[in-house]
Order: structure tokens, then C-alpha cells, then sequence
């Protein structure tokens, strides 16, 4: 577990990290959301021991990053935004220098290595120089030396970053395979991939966290009550009236698609669940009812409100959900 409190970071008058707390639990993948220059890299680079905080303090199970920094930075693996590599070796040779550096002991440097590259793909690999691989493969050394010393948490720095379609989908991949035996955290302002990978996300913005939550949650967050989306194949007036035999609607709005095809938005009342209603009504007048969703907004929408915004909404709600 990761405990983050009163996180500062200045760099003379300029505040980079802005009072950040937060804690990270065990078993889960984190997305770590925010535009360039909102400070996750600085953060990444204090979690990780590779930068000094102004104020604040970071433990790792326990361990604090200043009075135990051996033992912290064993349950810790890193990867930068730019892979550690070096290129004038092996994907073999880097790989045992890196378990050497990290303490990993002797007698076990060879297997875990061979476990490791195994794990990543990169067996094929192993005598090939660095320099030679493609900038997808290099990821996975990249990926390879973080998890060496099977740490507890593995921090990813943007690694989706300059990568082709294929090499995303290849390392989208191993990344869930890691969140199996490791706890996750990925930095990203890519919002496809937190949302597609991440079980929490801590969204931050100018040195702040602003809002923190499940990636479903996270998109009711400015909702309000759900809303309700149909498609509906009918006159305009033939679905006007079937909703208005149907009680629990406070608003609806339509839209034309096609002749006799209308999309219809629909605000409940507060605390009414429609769905039902609507199924039996549409059936009843033989009206094909073309699909029923809810429509609670995207986490696009919600990331740029709350950057816009500044976080000064959600920060409120923050305190009351801890």
C-alpha cells in the first residue's frame, strides 16, 4: 500500500505539486489522469525516490522513502517516459546488470531474468542488441527491469507514448497481465487507455488532485440524475404519446434520425427507474423500440470540467466521500 500525504513539490516560486494526499490499495490498476504540466510526472518521480519533495511525506507498506530508502525502493518498479535502456547491450546483459543494481542476489539474477523476459515476450529477444529493437520492444525492456525483484507496485510513466496501434494493443496486454501480480499505476493524459485499463482513477490538475473514483463513477459525476436515451422507430406523434402514458419522466428531447426513426433523450424524476415502463409501453402499441441505454456522459466530459473548473467543484466532494 502507498500512502501519500500533504505531497508539496516547489521549484522556486513555481508550485508544481499542490498538497496531494492519496493512498493506493493493493491489487488494483490506478490511472494517474491529468494535461501535460499538471504535475504527474513530478509526483511519479517523488513516489519512486527519484526526487526530493519540498513537504510531505510517501510510504510504501510501511516503509518511509527517507528513513528506509532500501527497503522502499525494493517494493517499487519504474518506468520513465523514456525507457532506462542502455543501447550498446543485450537485452540479456542489460537485464542481469539491472538486477545487480537493484540488489536482486546473485544465485537468482539468471532466473529471474529468464522468468521475467519469458513474462514480457522478450525471450526471442535475449542476445539481440538494444539499439536494434523496434521502440515497442524497447517498452518491453523497459517493462522487464521494473518488474525485476518482483516489487509490489509497478509505476508506468506514460508508456503508451510514441507507440503504433499494434505496439499499444501488445502492451495494453502486458500491462493487464502485471495488474495479476502486481499493483499498477499509469500515468496518462491518454483517456482511452485509463479508461480501458484502470480499475480507479486520480484525476489532477495544476499540482492538485481534483477528483478520484472509479472510471463509472467518475462519468456520473456531473450527470446529475441518469438520463435515459431510445430509439424508436414511430411518428413523432405516435411516441409522444406512448411516453406520455409512461410516469416517472420529467423531460424528454427528440431528435429525427430517418423518416419514422426518432432518438429520444429522457430525464427521470428523481429516484424513478423507467426502463421497465418504457419496454412494455412500446411493446404494447407495437412500436419498435430500437435500443435503450443510459447516457451518464463520458470521462472525456468530466476530465475537461474538471480541468476547466479548476477541481474547485469536486474537491467539496472529495472531503465529504472520505
Amino acid at each position: 500500500m502507498i500512502e501519500v500525504k500533504n505531497l508539496v513539490k516547489k521549484y522556486g516560486n513555481h508550485v508544481a505539486v499542490d498538497g496531494l494526499t492519496f493512498s493506493i490499495d493493493k491489487g488494483r490498476v490506478y490511472g494517474f489522469l491529468g494535461p501535460n504540466g499538471a504535475g504527474k510526472t513530478t509526483t511519479m518521480n517523488i513516489i519512486t525516490g527519484y526526487l526530493a519533495a519540498t513537504k510531505g511525506s510517501v510510504t510504501v507498506n510501511g516503509y518511509d522513502i527517507l528513513k528506509n530508502p532500501e527497503e522502499f525502493k525494493k517494493s517499487v518498479g519504474y518506468l520513465p517516459e523514456l525507457p532506462p535502456v542502455y543501447m550498446d547491450m543485450t537485452v540479456r546483459e542489460y537485464l542481469l546488470f539491472t538486477a545487480e543494481l537493484k540488489g536482486v542476489p546473485k544465485k537468482e539474477r539468471q532466473i529471474q531474468t529468464e522468468v521475467i523476459m519469458s513474462r514480457v515476450k522478450l525471450s526471442h529477444m535475449a542476445d539481440r542488441l538494444i539499439a536494434n529493437l523496434s521502440k515497442g520492444y524497447r517498452q518491453r525492456v523497459g517493462l522487464a527491469q521494473a518488474i525485476l525483484g518482483f516489487p509490489e507496485t509497478i509505476i508506468l510513466d506514460e508508456p503508451m507514448v510514441g507507440l503504433d496501434p499494434q505496439q499499444i494493443i501488445e502492451i495494453r496486454q502486458l500491462i493487464r497481465s502485471l495488474a495479476k501480480n502486481h499493483t499498477v499505476i499509469l500515468s496518462s493524459h491518454i483517456l482511452a487507455e485509463v479508461r480501458e485499463l484502470c480499475d480507479y482513477i486520480l484525476i489532477i490538475a495544476k499540482g492538485k488532485l481534483v477528483a478520484q473514483d472509479t472510471p463509472e463513477n467518475l462519468e456520473r459525476l456531473f450527470s446529475g440524475r441518469d438520463t435515459l436515451c431510445l430509439e424508436a422507430k414511430g411518428t413523432l406523434d405516435q411516441i409522444k404519446q406512448i411516453l406520455a402514458d409512461v410516469r416517472g419522466i420529467e423531460d424528454s428531447e427528440f431528435s429525427r434520425k430517418a423518416e419514422d426513426h426518432y432518438e429520444v433523450k429522457l430525464t427521470p424524476k428523481e429516484g424513478a427507474d423507467i426502463r421497465e415502463s418504457l419496454f412494455f409501453a412500446f411493446a404494447e402499441r407495437r412500436c419498435p423500440l430500437l435500443s435503450l441505454y443510459e447516457d451518464n456522459g463520458s470521462l472525456e466530459d468530466v476530465y475537461l470540467k474538471l480541468i476547466q473548473e479548476g477541481g474547485k467543484r469536486h474537491e467539496s466532494r472529495l472531503q465529504k466521500r472520505a
